[in-house]
């Protein structure tokens, strides 16, 4: 069966529902997961509208992103209490150094943030770690680098396994052949992101921004966060019109307009992304 962009099915049924069905719904959990392509446009735009609706009825909102790495929550807190202007902010988290995608498609979600005085929550591990595992293994980390590292990474979820290896095989680096390292990488960038998640979880509703690769079926990031706190949840999936998404990708499947995205050139960061 095909859906038109802008159509919002539950995966429970198979069935369009209209979008306040779904916020009836997401309104009764804990944690709320929105993925994105980074760089599609229109799933930004589903974000702040999920966000903007769940802050209307719940103003406590924190708001947990993938862009930011833990060692920038100082700066985060300060831009939450709008004490910051944006080139200020755009310097002190190093954004460009760090996330590398355009501002511009994340500017309308960060203004809403700091004009709403919203927790802005830093999920990620820093940037230059999971690249460093991925060539080396943890291993071969100094003592400092682990200490960012989450207190426990589970390796043992086969069904994730068996993504990241399709994914592996299609994104082959040079100077990046080994799949176990490759995937011990993966496993503490999501394992760092489910524990703050978790962390957090207690004080009150969160909405999470990450990847969609980070959410589908949910061995990424959100079963990885409920196995430390036993918060319910539900996972919102963007996906463009026109190709094929499985039912268990998610709980909520957004279908959005082929190819909408804004074309900025980026620099890739060389870690895989599984958006």
């Amino acid at each position: 069966m095909s859906f038109a962009p802008g159509s919002i099915i539950a995966t429970n049924t198979g069935r369009q529902i209209p979008f306040e069905t779904m916020m009836a719904d997401l309104s009764t959990v804990t944690v709320i997961y929105i993925g994105e392509s980074h760089t599609n446009a229109e799933h930004h735009e589903i974000q702040l509208k999920i966000l903007t609706s769940l802050h209307n009825r719940f103003p406590g909102l924190a708001v947990g992103m993938e862009m930011f790495d833990r060692t920038y929550q100082p700066q985060l807190d300060v831009w939450s209490d709008g004490k910051m202007d944006e080139n200020q902010f755009l310097k002190k988290v190093h954004w460009y150094a760090n996330w590398r995608y355009h501002y511009a498609l994340y500017r309308p979600i960060l203004q809403f943030v700091k004009a709403n005085h919203l927790p802005l929550i830093g999920l990620n591990l820093p940037f230059h770690i999971p690249p460093k595992i991925s060539i080396g293994g943890i291993a071969s980390l100094s003592d400092e680098e682990k200490r960012h590292l989450p207190g426990a990474i589970d390796f043992t979820d086969v069904e994730h396994r068996g993504y990241l290896q399709k994914i592996y095989s299609h994104h082959r680096i040079p100077g990046r052949d080994d799949f176990e390292a490759f995937y011990e990488a993966q496993c503490a960038w999501e394992d760092t992101m489910a524990e703050t998640i978790a962390r957090h979880s207690p004080t009150g509703k969160m909405a999470v921004l990450v990847g969609n690769g980070h959410i589908f079926r949910k061995f990424g990031i959100p079963n990885r966060a409920f196995n430390r706190f036993p918060a319910d949840y539900r996972t919102v999936y963007p996906a463009e019109a026109g190709g094929d998404i499985e039912p268990t990708a998610a709980d909520y499947i957004w279908v959005t307009a082929p190819a909408n995205t804004l074309r900025i050139p980026h620099q890739k960061r060389i870690e895989a992304d599984t958006e």
